[in-house]
C-alpha cells in the first residue's frame, strides 16, 4: 500500500484555510491543523468583555473548523516570538499597523518548523491570489514560499492551479486536477464550495481576525510607543489597547474610560498596576490613569472622566483617585462640556 501522507494546515478560523484542508482531505491525506496565537486575533475578547455583545454567540472559530473538519488543532502561543516580526517587519506595514506578508513568511516558516520535527510531508495554507492586497498577491506568493523556508513544500489548494506545480503535485501526493484556480477579491466561488461540502455558519471575512488591520486600534499602538519612547509591549498592552476609550490629554499620561459595565469588571483586575479614577457622587466608569501625573493632571483626567458619568450636566462631581496600593482621595470637579471633551486628545 502507498503511504499516506500528513499536511498541516494554517487553520485561521476563515472560510479559506477551512476549504484549502477540505480539499486535501477529500484526496486522503491526513491533515492536522495548526493556530498561532500572537495576542492581537480579534476573537474571544472584546466580544467576550462587552455587555452589546453578550447575544453574539462565542466561539473559537479555529476550534470550530477544526470540528467541521473533523481534525486534531494544535495552538501556539508565539506572543514573544511574533514582537520582532511586529516591531521590525522586513517588507512593511500595510494599511495600518498589520506587517502581513512578514506575518505570512513567518508563520510559514514556524508550521514547516513543526512538519518537520513531527513528521509531516508538506504545508496547506488558504491564501488565493488577488485575496489580500499585501500578502496574496501573484508576486509575493514566491516571496513567502522562499523566505519561510517551505519552498514547494507550501500548497496553496483554492489557486494552485494558477500557480507552479509544487512537491506535493509532482509526486502524486495529490492531483492537481482536484485542486482549485480561485483569484481575486470575489467571495463567490469559496461560498459555491463551502456549500458543497455542507459548511454553514462559517465565519465571515469582512473585519479580518487580527486588531492589527484596524486603524482605530493601530494608532493607540503608535501612541503607546511614543508615549514610552520605545517599540515595544507586553500581554497586557495588547488587552487594554482593546478595551475603553483613551484620551492623552497631555504626553506625560493617558487614561482608559470604561465605556460600559463589562468593560468595568474587565479594568478592575488592574488596579494594582494602575492609578484609577472613579465617580463616586454619581455613578460611572471605572478608569485607568497610565504614565505619572501631578495634582493639576488628576483633575484635569477628573473632569474627563466626569463627563462619562450620570452626573456630566452637575455643577459638581465627587471624584475618588487611588494609588496601586488603594490609597485614595477625593477631588470635586466640574465635568468637561460636549466641546472640551471634543477638543481632549483622544486616541
Amino acid at each position: 500500500m502507498a503511504k499516506q501522507r500528513k499536511a498541516v494546515v494554517l487553520i485561521s478560523g476563515g472560510l479559506d484555510s477551512l476549504l484549502a484542508a477540505k480539499v486535501i482531505l477529500e484526496q486522503g491525506v491526513h491533515v492536522e491543523g495548526i493556530n498561532f496565537y500572537t495576542g492581537f486575533c480579534v476573537e474571544g475578547h472584546t466580544h467576550a468583555i462587552r455587555k452589546k455583545h453578550k447575544a453574539k454567540p462565542k466561539r473559537n472559530n479555529a476550534i470550530w473548523s477544526a470540528e467541521q473538519l473533523g481534525i486534531k488543532l494544535h495552538i501556539i502561543d508565539i506572543i514573544e516570538e511574533y514582537k520582532d516580526v511586529l516591531i521590525n517587519p522586513k517588507h512593511g506595514y500595510g494599511a495600518n499597523m498589520n506587517p502581513c506578508l512578514d506575518c505570512k513568511v513567518f508563520m510559514v516558516g514556524k508550521a514547516k518548523e513543526w512538519a518537520d520535527k513531527n513528521g509531516f510531508d508538506f504545508i496547506i495554507t488558504g491564501e488565493v491570489i488577488g485575496q489580500r492586497p499585501m500578502s496574496q498577491r501573484r508576486e509575493t506568493m514566491p516571496i513567502i514560499s522562499q523566505e519561510s523556508g517551505a519552498h514547494d513544500r507550501l500548497l496553496r489548494p483554492l489557486c494552485a492551479q494558477n500557480l507552479p506545480e509544487t512537491l506535493p503535485e509532482r509526486e502524486g501526493w495529490v492531483n492537481r486536477d482536484e485542486l482549485h484556480g480561485f483569484s481575486g477579491r470575489t467571495r463567490k466561488p469559496q461560498m459555491a464550495l463551502a456549500k458543497k461540502f455542507g459548511f454553514e455558519d462559517y465565519a465571515q471575512p469582512a473585519g479580518g481576525c487580527c486588531f492589527l488591520t484596524d486603524k482605530a486600534y493601530s494608532v493607540k499602538l503608535t501612541d503607546l510607543w511614543a508615549s514610552r519612547g520605545k517599540r515595544d509591549y507586553e500581554i497586557d498592552d495588547i488587552m487594554l489597547l482593546k478595551v475603553g476609550r483613551h484620551f492623552r490629554p497631555k504626553p506625560n499620561f493617558k487614561i482608559i474610560v470604561a465605556r460600559e459595565e463589562g468593560e468595568n469588571n474587565f479594568l478592575q483586575g488592574y488596579k494594582k498596576q494602575f492609578v484609577t479614577i472613579r465617580t463616586v457622587s454619581h455613578k460611572g466608569p471605572l478608569t485607568l490613569l497610565d504614565g505619572t501625573a501631578n495634582g493639576d493632571d488628576l483633575e484635569l483626567a477628573a473632569k474627563i472622566v466626569a463627563r462619562f458619568s450620570q452626573g456630566r450636566d452637575a455643577d459638581v462631581v465627587d471624584v475618588e483617585v487611588a494609588d496601586k496600593n488603594g490609597v485614595a482621595k477625593s477631588i470635586k470637579v466640574k465635568p468637561f462640556t460636549a466641546d472640551e471633551i471634543q477638543q481632549a486628545w483622544r486616541v
